[in-house]
């Protein structure tokens, strides 16, 4: 049995996250852009851990109590393991006790598995961004979750 941590993102998660990143998305954040992350005090980004190896990670940037989950990704071996809910209940664990009062994301409309996850964990579709995403060109279904 895999053993699930979920903990603050750190420095030395970013070249795996940054790996992750490259092979599950077409236009993957660099570590750069990961490394800015630490430096933002209104961005809360954890990483999940499986057997002490990264996993994964998720986030938002938060705007008058506003998140926008800006980042969800589980490395390809680790998934279907139900890390990403894990990690998004922490998640959602650490921005109510922040004042964190709601949530929005956007998600590929066809990605379904993780549109599940989302309506598992309270999150209702609220509308639709017009090819929002690139390589390929894709809607993205707007989800939001109210505390």
């Amino acid at each position: 049995m895999t053993k699930i941590t979920v903990r603050e993102l750190r420095k030395e998660d970013i070249p795996e996250l940054s790996r992750i990143e490259a092979e599950s998305f077409s236009m993957p954040w660099s570590a750069a852009a990961f490394g800015e992350l630490l430096t933002r005090p209104y961005c809360t980004y954890l990483t999940a851990l499986a057997d002490g190896r990264v996993a994964g990670c998720c986030g938002y940037t938060d705007s008058l109590h506003e998140a926008n989950i800006d980042n969800v990704v589980v490395a390809s071996e680790y998934r279907n393991r139900g890390i990403a809910q894990i990690m998004l209940a922490k998640l959602l664990e650490r921005g109510a006790a922040s004042g964190v009062e709601s949530y929005v994301l956007e998600v590929r409309v066809s990605n379904l598995p993780a549109i599940h996850i989302y309506e598992k964990l309270g999150f209702r579709s609220v509308g639709i961004r017009p090819r929002f995403y690139e390589k390929p060109v894709e809607d993205a279904r707007i989800m939001k979750r109210e505390r």
